[in-house]
């Protein structure tokens, strides 16, 4: 995947919480092409789901010389304890979590557990072991909710419309309190949606890709959908990681709008899926009432600005290229 040159003892030492999904992956890959050495913890439900970071583990240069991965879930606090005391690492950040808004409805007491108590156990284990660890954790756009502001900055007030929103607006709380209250270099990263190939099937977009794929292979007869209406601020995983490791690279620990500032409705990336395999979308969408949330979101857009001035960061992938890009890899993997 990557020629990596290195030398153990100036390594920086990075751990991941949440390294086989979407965002821990292509953080993991990010950080070993930076020199670092990285460590994920992989719970026992998700070790036959290791195909977002099996190219690492199948990469005699790099696992077991600066890619581990440690056995733990982050619903034991010993595991938590046991992984930050060997690892000892220079850098936390806490990719796990249960992070799908329409399942979080039914399971409450789960996306509580891991979204939100989870946050708490990493930051008190962090503060009894090293208080010198950075610690990033991610954060939604969902927890703006039902807002008053068009576009939200890091000042908006919070209105979470969901219990993953009510979690992430808890682990947001909880990493400024440490933060403030010790001192500790625990940073916030507001990330609004962020998609990629690695999504699952059962977000919309990756929904979408694959079902049109399918469709154009004749795999498919039709695609169902909840609300087309949705508007939404869609941006590209990777380059949100890379804004993740920017934040925790900052003299002074800080929170940020993670965002692209633009907003597409579900609609919109319907038509331009389609629109790559040269289908109209109107002969193939059908809508189920049944997969409309109860309770809905305002269009929520991120500004970026601060982000911009003191990360120099912004996105780069435009939103009809992540389309692209997504539908063309489900046509792949079809093929």
């Amino acid at each position: 995947m990557m020629d990596i040159k290195y030398e153990k003892n100036n390594m920086r030492r990075a751990l991941i919480f949440g390294i086989t999904g979407q965002d821990g992956s292509y953080l993991a890959e990010l950080l070993l092409s930076k020199g670092y050495e990285v460590h994920g913890l992989v719970r026992k439900s998700a070790t036959g789901n290791l195909k977002n970071i099996q190219h690492l583990l199948d990469d005699e240069n790099l696992h077991n010389k600066v890619f581990f991965t440690h056995k733990g879930d982050l619903l034991d606090m010993t595991s938590i304890f046991r992984i930050i005391s060997d690892v000892r690492p220079d850098e936390i950040y806490n990719e796990a979590d249960q992070d799908h808004v329409g399942w979080s409805y039914e399971m409450v007491g789960y996306s509580t557990e891991i979204t939100a108590g989870a946050v708490a156990k990493i930051l008190e284990t962090i503060k009894q072991i090293n208080p010198k660890i950075k610690y990033f954790q991610p954060c939604t756009s969902n927890m703006f909710g039902i807002s008053n502001e068009k576009i939200q900055d890091e000042s908006t007030m919070f209105n979470p419309q969901s219990p993953y929103a009510i979690a992430k607006t808890f682990a947001y709380y909880v990493t400024r309190y440490y933060r403030e209250s010790f001192g500790m270099h625990a940073c916030v990263g507001i990330l609004y949606n962020h998609e990629s190939p690695r999504r699952t099937p059962q977000y919309v977009t990756r929904k979408i890709t694959q079902s049109v794929a399918r469709i154009s292979l004749n795999k498919q007869e039709s695609l169902f959908l909840g609300d087309l209406s949705a508007e939404i601020d869609w941006g590209y995983a990777p380059e949100y990681m890379e804004c993740a490791w920017k934040i925790l690279q900052a003299e002074k620990p800080d929170d940020f709008i993670i965002a692209t500032g633009q907003s597409h409705s579900v609609k919109d990336f319907v038509k331009e899926a389609f629109s790559v395999v040269n289908l109209d979308y109107n002969e193939y969408v059908k809508t189920d009432p049944n997969l409309i949330r109860p309770t809905k979101t305002s269009s929520l857009i991120g500004n970026i600005s601060k982000a911009e001035k003191k990360l120099d960061w912004s996105p780069r992938t435009s939103f009809k290229e992540l389309v692209s890009l997504m539908v063309k890899h489900d046509i792949q993997e079809e093929g």
